[in-house]
């Protein structure tokens, strides 16, 4: 006998450069959800903390870790069956590769915005160690991601309710499309 398995919730992450809103959208989503958050910047080693704070871009060796650690949460919730939103930056495609490493299913919401908008939401930020002067870095080092990455793509200037709202219409079609008849 065939038994059909219900759709595992979602594993999720919120993607894009600094001052698009990953925090704001991904903590919205997960409440959404009724899922687990991680802030990503959470996971940063002290050492990479003080070299952004300084203006000091990361390079891949000094991501390795991070990246290593948020996978590993997402692999857990994939593994567990569980829903998890978790906010990256996420912005090489073998960033994400690593991401989706034990969660193969996994969903990148990507928030994309022009450098002045962008530019000037980080200038309203306050108590963020990201400084503005890091921004044309990683706009410069942003791979976005490909059709074939499961990916939702939206503008920031659209509000993070709405953002929300169009990532679960579609969440929730996709469950419905896998529902058996």
């Amino acid at each position: 006998m065939n038994r059909i398995e219900a759709p595992r919730p979602p594993v999720i992450v919120v993607m894009g450069v600094s001052g698009c809103g990953k925090s704001t959208v991904g903590q919205m989503l997960a409440n959404a959800l009724a899922a687990p958050y991680i802030e990503g910047d959470d996971l940063h080693s002290q050492e990479n903390v003080e070299r952004m704070r300084a203006g000091i871009a990361l390079d891949d060796a000094q991501r390795s870790d991070w990246l290593q650690a948020l996978a590993t949460h997402l692999a857990a919730a994939y593994d567990q069956r569980r829903p998890l939103v978790v906010s990256c930056s996420a912005l090489k495609r073998v960033y994400r590769d690593i991401l989706r490493s034990g969660a193969p299913a996994l969903r990148l919401v990507h928030l994309q915005g022009t450098r002045a908008v962008l530019a000037a939401r980080s200038a309203q930020r306050e108590g963020h160690y990201m400084p503005v002067s890091l921004l044309d870095s990683q706009i410069a080092t942003l791979e976005p991601p490909q059709a074939d990455e499961n990916v939702l793509t939206f503008d920031v200037t659209q509000a993070p309710q709405e953002i929300v709202q169009q990532t679960m219409a579609v969440l929730r079609a996709s469950v419905a499309l896998t529902d058996p008849l």
